[in-house]
């Protein structure tokens, strides 16, 4: 198990209001060397990029593991029945084979939860009436997101908060029911799930001709795109739908991206204007890099993002994803999924992530 002592350190970073270089270095430098020695694929992987306990002087040193690696490794640094939860990958990119996130303990991934979102979702708010568009953990009890959301109920949610989804779909009359009731009281609405749910809503919605003004302080978070679950939007329209057809203005419908293979989110704030910013807390740091080099795009250039979370305290820090952004003021923009000669880098380094860890 981690030592009690690193993870108590952790947990004091996240709860800390020290947002510095320094801080964050310190404590990355310390999760790196820990994983170093205990997660035997990254350490193969870090020797055959030259990188070891003694050369990694700071965090944008620590190399970046591919995304896929959590789908053909286990990356691990305690044995996987040890694990409290296994969170899975919904496995659209490779079929059935699914990435798998080792949590050992859930505190880390709670507790880095709860203080983003309180901050970037709830905006001084301690609860709301909430809505979940989304199976709930017990019927998926692989999902991050799944848990996520029960987070969320469980904390910020009023003792009325529910779901509204069903095995069958959509509850259409549960959602017109809280929909009116909202608007009838003037009492705040949160609507929060998979953005292919959304799709589905507003088709419901439109098709019985149905339109919505929910009061201020209402809000909507959507997460994880259409994945084929719906039909494809684009993001100027899909914000569109959503404020027009619920009432709520665009500064107030929330995107947040996260992926299995993190234990942190980020957030932007609100969606009038796309693009939006992406941003995330003080415990993750977020660079665009060349896929085959590792190393840092031109400033204003586009490149894979590549985060680094200290949240993943058990599996590896810093993962190189297959999403392309650009590094602007306060955060990135995320742009899409790798196409072409960035897709085919992003393949190459996980081949070469694979051979140097089976080696």
């Amino acid at each position: 198990m981690i030592p009690s002592s690193l993870l108590t350190d952790l947990l004091a970073c996240i709860a800390s209001d020290d947002a510095s270089d320094e801080a964050f270095d310190q404590m990355a430098l310390a999760l790196f060397a820990y994983q170093y020695q205990n997660n035997l694929p990254f350490q193969r992987f870090c020797q055959q990029r030259g990188k070891t306990q003694r050369t990694v002087r700071h965090w944008t040193d620590i190399p970046a593991v591919p995304i896929n690696g959590f789908k053909d490794l286990t990356l691990s640094c305690v044995p996987i029945e040890q694990a409290e939860r296994v969170f899975m990958t919904s496995g659209t990119t490779r079929g059935d084979v699914k990435g798998r996130h080792f949590h050992p303990s859930l505190s880390v991934y709670d507790a880095s939860m709860t203080q983003n979102f309180a901050e970037r979702f709830m905006l001084g708010e301690e609860k709301i009436r909430m809505g979940i568009l989304f199976p709930s953990e017990r019927e998926m009890p692989n999902s991050s997101l799944a848990h996520y959301l029960s987070l969320a109920v469980q904390t910020f949610g009023t003792p009325e908060s529910h779901y509204l989804l069903t095995p069958n779909g959509l509850d259409d009359e549960r959602v017109l029911a809280e929909l009116e009731r909202a608007e009838r009281l003037g009492e705040p609405y949160a609507l929060l799930g998979a953005s292919y749910s959304f799709v589905h809503l507003i088709d419901m919605l439109q098709q019985q001709g149905r339109r919505y003004r929910l009061p201020p302080g209402s809000r909507v978070l959507d997460t994880g795109g259409f994945k084929g679950q719906s039909r494809e939007v684009a993001m100027e329209d899909f914000y569109a739908q959503l404020s027009s057809t619920l009432g709520i203005p665009r500064s107030d419908c929330i995107n947040m991206y996260g992926m299995t293979e993190l234990s942190t989110q980020f957030y932007d704030a609100g969606n009038a204007t796309l693009p939006s910013v992406k941003s995330g807390p003080h415990w993750i740091r977020s660079r665009v890099l060349d896929p085959l080099s590792g190393l840092e795009v031109p400033p204003g250039e586009q490149g894979i993002l590549a985060h680094c979370d200290l949240g993943n305290f058990n599996s590896v820090t810093t993962i190189l994803t297959e999403d392309v952004g650009v590094a602007v003021d306060g955060g990135f923009l995320l742009l899409g999924r790798a196409q072409g000669s960035v897709a085919k880098g992003c393949s190459l380094a996980v081949e070469e992530f694979l051979q140097a860890a089976r080696a």
